[in-house]
């Protein structure tokens, strides 16, 4: 199974991306792990939310397949502690997905086509936190999850 982390707009932080590109090395020891980073929208200052959600949708959505399994990290979405997230990640490699996608929506959240290709939403925590720091939470959170289903020392129970 192959799982593709989609997010919008790119990384200021050097270090962030650093962390997170680090996380990406490992996992890619365990998974077909790729990241797809969507441009921030042009002109967006000049953009009511509703426009600028429905651009960042059609460019999201753009990156995905009819086939693929699209799941949004959502602050509505259920959550899991990183066991439950591994046993979520191995049940859909069981299930014969081809591909997993995850995204991680703009600043304003997902568009309404978005919301409805969705079959899924996954939320990583009741508190906020920048879309930045989501990408480096989230895939460290692959990377444990597939330490976990490997029986790696990395998760300490």
């Amino acid at each position: 199974m192959k799982i593709k982390l989609i997010a919008v707009g790119k990384t200021d932080s050097k270090e962030i991306e650093s962390l997170y590109n680090e996380y990406i090395k490992r996992l890619s020891r365990m998974a077909d792990f790729e990241l797809c980073i969507i441009p921030d929208v042009k002109n967006a200052k000049s953009l009511s939310e509703v426009e600028q959600k429905e651009r960042e949708g059609g460019l999201i959505l753009g990156q995905t397949t009819p086939s693929d399994t699209v799941i949004l990290l959502d602050e509505r979405g259920k959550e899991y502690t990183s066991e439950e997230f591994a046993l979520y990640l191995q049940k859909n490699m069981n299930s014969g997905i081809k591909r997993l996608v995850f995204i991680i929506g703009g600043p304003y959240g997902f568009s309404s086509d978005v919301y409805s290709r969705a079959n899924g939403k996954i939320g990583l925590s009741k508190m906020t936190f920048s879309h930045q720091m989501i990408r480096l939470f989230f895939i460290e959170q692959l990377y444990r999850g597939h330490s976990i289903i490997a029986g790696l020392p990395y998760h300490h129970r």
